[in-house]
C-alpha cells in the first residue's frame, strides 16, 4: 500500500511540475502574441506620426522664412506688408498645434494600447477608435511588405454614442480583426493576380442599446468545419511560425469579458465577417 502511495504521490507530483510547465508557456505564449501586435502596430505608428511632423517641420521652416522676411519689412517701415507676413505667421501657427496634437493623440493612443494589463474602462468613442487602428493596421502591413495594397474604409454610424470599454484592451481587438482581414485579402491577391481587388470594410452601428463593429473583407473565406475552432486557443490556419492561435481567442475573451460577443460569418471563396457587439450603457 505505502508503495502504491509513493507511485500515487509521484505520479501527481510529475503532473502538477507538467501542468505548471504548461501554464507558463501559455503565459509566455499569450504575452508573445500581445509583443507580436505591439510590433505590427510600430510600423504603423511610425507612418501615421510621419505625416503630422512632416506638417510641424514644413510650416516651422515657413514661419522661420517669413519670421525673417517680417523683420526685414519693419526695419524698412514698412508696416502694412508686415502686418501681412504676421497674420500668415498666425495662421501657420494654427497649423502647427493642430498636426502637433495630431501626433500627441496617436502616441496617447498607442502607450495606452502598450500597457501589459487590461486598462480601466472608460467612455470611448468606437468610431475614432476603429479610425486609427484600421489605418495603424494597414501600414503595419504595407511596412511588412511593401507590395501589399487594399482599399479599406471605415462607414461609421454617426452620433454613435461612446461606450464604457478600455481602449487599450478593444484597440487590440479591433487590431487582430483589422490584420486578419487585411492578411486575407492579401493571401486572395497572391491566388488570383492582379484582376483581384483586395477590400476591408469596417462598419459601425448602433442596434437595440448595442455598439456594433462590423470588419468584412473579401478574402478566401473559412470553411464551416474551420469557423467552429476559431476562437479556440492555439488554433491557427497561418503557415506556421506566422501565427500563434491566441489572437482571435484572446479577442473573444476581452469582448466578453466587457459584456459584449464576437460573431463570424463567412462564406467560403467570397467573404469573412466578424461582428463585435459591446452594449452601450455598462
Amino acid at each position: 500500500l505505502q508503495q502504491k502511495n509513493a507511485v500515487i504521490d509521484a505520479q501527481r507530483s510529475k503532473a502538477e511540475e507538467t501542468l505548471g510547465q504548461l501554464k507558463a508557456a501559455q503565459s509566455q505564449l499569450i504575452q508573445s502574441e500581445k509583443m507580436a501586435s505591439l510590433g505590427e502596430l510600430t510600423a504603423g505608428i511610425a507612418h501615421e506620426i510621419q505625416n503630422p511632423l512632416n506638417f510641424v517641420n514644413n510650416f516651422s521652416e515657413v514661419n522661420m522664412e517669413l519670421s525673417e522676411e517680417m523683420m526685414t519689412l519693419l526695419n524698412e517701415g514698412n508696416i502694412d506688408d508686415a502686418k501681412d507676413l504676421a497674420t500668415d505667421i498666425k495662421i501657420n501657427h494654427e497649423k502647427i498645434r493642430e498636426h502637433g496634437k495630431r501626433a500627441d493623440s496617436i502616441v496617447k493612443s498607442m502607450l495606452q494600447h502598450s500597457r501589459t494589463k487590461g486598462g480601466k474602462k472608460e467612455p470611448t468613442d468606437i468610431n475614432l477608435l476603429a479610425d486609427e487602428y484600421l489605418r495603424l493596421s494597414y501600414h503595419g502591413m504595407r511596412a511588412k511588405d511593401k507590395s501589399f495594397n487594399a482599399l479599406f474604409e471605415l462607414i461609421a454610424y454617426p452620433g454613435l454614442p461612446k461606450i464604457s470599454v478600455s481602449p487599450q484592451d478593444i484597440g487590440r481587438v479591433l487590431l487582430n480583426l483589422f490584420n486578419n482581414a487585411f492578411y486575407a485579402v492579401n493571401e486572395k491577391k497572391q491566388i488570383i493576380g492582379e484582376t483581384f481587388e483586395p477590400k476591408v470594410t469596417v462598419t459601425t452601428k448602433n442596434e437595440n442599446g448595442n455598439a456594433l463593429v462590423i470588419v468584412e473583407d473579401n478574402g478566401m473565406g473559412i470553411l464551416a468545419e474551420t469557423r467552429v475552432k476559431i476562437f479556440q486557443p492555439f488554433f491557427t490556419t497561418k503557415p506556421t511560425g506566422q501565427g500563434t492561435g491566441l489572437g482571435l481567442s484572446l479577442s473573444y475573451d476581452i469582448v466578453v469579458a466587457h459584456g459584449g460577443d464576437l460573431v463570424v460569418e463567412s462564406e467560403p471563396g467570397s467573404f469573412t465577417r466578424f461582428t463585435i457587439r459591446l452594449p452601450i450603457m455598462p
